[in-house]
């Protein structure tokens, strides 16, 4: 409903207001990203988007209203450039490469500030039930497009059919967050490949084996 109505609003925005709406926000994401939400005020995130208090105000009376939207806009950016990377998805080198390109974003800032969406749920989880509710809903299409690549693995026979597709996005989900909370804290993208390493080692586990698929010559496979 929130968001709804949220949608509503910006319909009847000028396009002057869309553009002054639009920096409120990215200033807030950039900074609550960096920052954290309860360092950020919203005089600072005023400054920042060059905004007057009348502005702000008119678009985000407080800052609970903006704070939720920060969690849509940084959930729509890492959302679309998670689709990208995973849309195709369909062998473990994939998923390698998928780690890889992870790891480089984030080592871009050295770990420094974690993943923007995991960040956000260590500080609003227990606090706001709205945002609590909007996040788990992200993290939920997240690992759905994990759990589809690990699908696709399956019915190419890349992994046995045994492998249980859910189970399995859902450790490299977890192995994904502990690293970026590890390397947010170390300032160090290493504990983040060690995790992934692990969680991708344990896909491999269910990988369909060379003689499996061809049998030697001479195999008395109906035994």
């Amino acid at each position: 409903m929130a968001e709804q109505a949220r949608e509503k609003n910006d319909s009847r925005l000028t396009e002057r207001g869309r553009a002054t709406r639009h920096r409120i926000l990215r200033a807030a994401a950039d900074m609550m990203y960096v920052k954290g939400v309860s360092s950020t005020t919203l005089d600072e995130v005023r400054a920042a988007s060059g905004t007057s208090k009348s502005q702000l105000y008119r678009h985000y009376p407080d800052k609970d209203a903006l704070v939720r939207d920060v969690v849509a806009l940084q959930a729509a950016e890492l959302l679309e450039r998670q689709h990208q990377l995973l849309r195709r998805l369909n062998s473990v080198r994939g998923l390698e490469r998928w780690r890889d390109a992870l790891i480089e974003h984030n080592a871009l800032r050295n770990g420094a500030y974690g993943c923007p969406l995991g960040s956000l749920a260590s500080e609003l989880a227990d606090q706001d039930e709205e945002a609590r509710k909007a996040i788990a809903r992200h993290f939920d299409t997240w690992e759905g497009l994990l759990k589809a690549g690990v699908e696709r693995m399956k019915d190419s026979g890349v992994l046995r059919a045994d492998a249980d597709a859910g189970e399995l996005a859902t450790g490299v989900m977890a192995a994904l967050q502990g690293g970026y909370l590890l390397a947010q804290t170390a300032q160090d993208v290493k504990p983040m490949r060690i995790a992934l390493d692990m969680a991708i080692g344990h896909v491999k586990a269910y990988a369909v084996l060379a003689e499996d698929v061809n049998p030697p010559e001479g195999d008395a496979g109906g035994r």
